[in-house]
């Protein structure tokens, strides 16, 4: 199994799919064709059918062109899904003369990744397990926690990588709480963090800490869906969730620094997991790739810092994945706005009951954390293709049609 680092990473929103991944392939062809004159891009399947409410041709103008509109075409073909995968573009280029100098198809297969095959390419791997069932086994033979099943298998400088994506956490939620308006796109979307911030704060004990998570995983969100820096965990379009759980425990309950970044190695790990086993990409599993997956993740990082055991652990992320299961995506107008900003602040209030709820057993459940992530992959595939972040089925379809 790979880094937990290739779950967070540092980019700009709103899609780790639609927006960080094809610049990253326009980039990669870029650099194959340094003559060229100009570029023609067409995408395919779901990067075409809301390509443009993700700011995908304003990623792809910006690595290819400088953020002109000279010199690049983008041709769209939402109704045509190439075999390999949803998230298909193909880039070509051309000389002054109109001679075509390459030809690459590209695939963006979630969390900003991108393959030449459609499939997660072979990667190095860092652990030596790829089960959760096996870590746990570790866990308990060595009498650790997985925060230090991380420790041994990654280069050192995984904690100063894990806080230095921390830091750039933090900074999503102070500017999100800071900036109000409305959001880009054309549904008239108002920023929501600032105004749930000050109602939160006129309240007492829990029912504050809950409105303040609230009012954390929105300004991520709300900061995504503008196109502002985020972290990945494990997606763009979940960015809020993680974020707004370590912050309320940094903040109001006086977690130190070394001990929400251990709490990102657990969580992390989870990710990974989910990401080798099944899928992180909406496109390809709807929403419960994305949105699932970080609930799990947070699950797994709140009942760490709560004190939880590796299977109390283990029992809190598979409770935040079981309840996501058939989690459907249809972003209306194919903005990462509705219902995805919500859907993260909900997902963060989720993931809190679920370490509660999992911290009061003494871990042991019926369906194991693998068994749920098997489901996750079987549903997810089983999902028609509308409910998978083309915004044709869903709220996409019943709300585009009245507007």
């Amino acid at each position: 199994m790979e880094s937990i680092k290739e779950i967070y990473k540092i980019g700009k929103g709103p899609s780790s799919s639609h927006t960080m991944g094809p610049k990253k392939a326009a980039e990669m062809f870029k650099g194959l064709c340094p003559g060229a004159s100009s570029f023609v891009v067409t995408l395919y399947g779901s990067l075409a059918a809301t390509g443009k409410g993700h700011l995908t041709d304003v990623a792809l103008k910006e690595a290819l062109t400088g953020g002109s509109d000279t010199g690049i075409e983008i041709v769209w073909k939402p109704k045509e899904f190439l075999p390999q995968h949803p998230n298909g573009m193909n880039f070509k280029a051309y000389n002054a003369q109109g001679e075509m100098l390459c030809d690459k198809t590209y695939f963006s297969v979630g969390g900003g990744d991108i393959s030449e095959t459609g499939r997660r390419d072979a990667h190095k791997d860092v652990y030596p397990f790829s089960k959760m069932k096996d870590i746990l086994g570790w866990c308990n033979e060595n009498n650790s926690y997985f925060w230090e099943y991380v420790a041994k298998y990654e280069d050192p400088d995984i904690w100063d990588y894990l806080a230095e994506r921390w830091g750039v956490m933090k900074d999503s939620i102070a500017r999100g709480l800071d900036h109000e308006g409305v959001l880009p796109g054309g549904l008239n979307v108002r920023r929501k963090a600032y105004a749930y911030y000050q109602h939160a704060k006129s309240y007492n004990s829990s029912m504050q800490r809950r409105g303040l998570l609230f009012a954390y995983a929105l300004a991520v969100s709300e900061e995504n869906a503008s196109g502002g820096t985020i972290v990945t965990a494990p997606t763009c379009g979940s960015c809020g969730v993680l974020p707004a759980v370590l912050y309320l425990f940094h903040t109001s309950y006086g977690v130190t620094e070394n001990k929400i970044v251990n709490a990102m190695a657990t969580a992390g790990l989870v990710g990974a997991l989910i990401k080798e086993n099944a899928s992180i990409s909406g496109a390809e599993v709807g929403c419960q790739g994305e949105v699932g997956t970080a609930c799990a993740m947070a699950c797994a990082a709140a009942t760490r810092i709560l004190g939880g055991t590796p299977p109390q652990i283990e029992c809190a992320a598979s409770m935040g994945m079981e309840h996501c299961l058939g989690l459907t995506c249809d972003p209306v107008c194919g903005l990462v706005q509705i219902p995805c900003i919500e859907r993260n602040a909900i997902a963060a209030a989720r993931a809190m009951d679920a370490a509660q709820y999992a911290l009061m057993s003494d871990g042991s459940h019926i369906v194991p954390f693998d068994a749920v992530i098997e489901a996750m992959k079987q549903t997810g595939h089983d999902l028609p293709s509308l409910y998978k972040e083309t915004s044709e089925g869903g709220l996409a379809n019943l709300i585009h049609n009245k507007r």
